[in-house]
């Protein structure tokens, strides 16, 4: 199959600057309802990558993920995230985006154009093959990303990727490849748009399934979060409410003395 960047193909839609706001925003909305049944279509990849970071994970391995640009931010916001709210350590899912962090607020010029770097990054994290490695690049040609799986794969790392290029050199590469085929964006090439919605999805389901077979999730509650703010307090001591049917004001002292939802109920449980 000939490879062939649909990312970069001609918008559907033409003389934008000339449409009132309310026909952009009616053409972006029609644009954007495509991406979900884009990601069903890849599900089937989806379980396959989901099922190996969770195996991974509960050997005792990492998530990293390596990417550039808006692919390296929503990796890095993945990462990020996973403590908070599944009270995971940090560290045991890592974003990594090329030009270093600086690159998650300002583009570092060139540096998704080595090949080397991702390898290097990586290499500073120790990783091993208990780890697993996603590549996330919407056009599926990252030499940033690119590097780093085929160094990864000379030594028998696992490896995944999530594009949005059917054939690509990435999806090639990667062991366990995600392709979600979105086609043209509103405005040609800003793969921010649909692209970056459905690398958010894919990254969703995959993070989050990895947690719920971690235990990080019981019944639908994030029972191992972070009580960071007050509104975190508050919805957790709901949680604990809710498990327990004890007052509020119970709940509250209860969670406060233990720190997390879990530890709160157990402790009842226990008694």
């Amino acid at each position: 199959m000939t490879f062939k960047k649909t990312t970069e193909e001609s918008s559907n839609y033409d003389h934008l600057e000339k449409m009132s706001v309310q026909e952009i925003l009616v053409s972006m909305n029609q644009e954007d309802k495509t991406v979900p049944d884009a990601v069903e279509q890849a599900l089937p990849q989806i379980e396959a990558l989901a099922e190996k970071v969770s195996d991974q994970l509960l050997k005792g391995g990492r998530l990293f993920y390596v990417g550039a640009g808006t692919s390296g931010r929503l990796g890095v916001v993945d990462a990020s995230e996973c403590p908070p709210t599944f009270g995971v350590p940090h560290g045991l899912v890592v974003g990594l985006i090329a030009g270093g962090d600086s690159a998650i607020r300002k583009a570092v010029e060139f540096a998704e154009d080595s090949k080397e770097q991702g390898w290097l990054d990586l290499v500073d994290y120790q990783i091993s093959e208990g780890d697993i490695v996603i590549g996330i690049a919407a056009s599926g040609t990252t030499p940033y990303v690119l590097g780093a799986l085929e160094e990864c794969n000379k030594r028998d790392i696992p490896t995944g990727c999530i594009t949005c290029n059917e054939g690509s050199p990435l999806a090639m590469t990667a062991k366990f490849p995600v392709v979600v085929v979105v086609g043209p964006e509103f405005v040609t090439g800003s793969s921010r748009m649909k692209a970056g919605t459905a690398q958010k999805l894919v990254l969703n389901m995959i993070s989050t399934s990895a947690m719920i077979k971690l235990g990080r999730v019981k019944g639908n509650r994030m029972v191992d979060m972070q009580l960071s703010n007050n509104k975190l307090v508050d919805r957790g001591t709901r949680m604990v409410m809710e498990a327990l049917h004890i007052s509020e004001s119970d709940a509250n002292e209860l969670l406060l003395k233990h720190g997390s939802v879990r530890k709160a109920i157990e402790s009842r449980a226990n008694a």
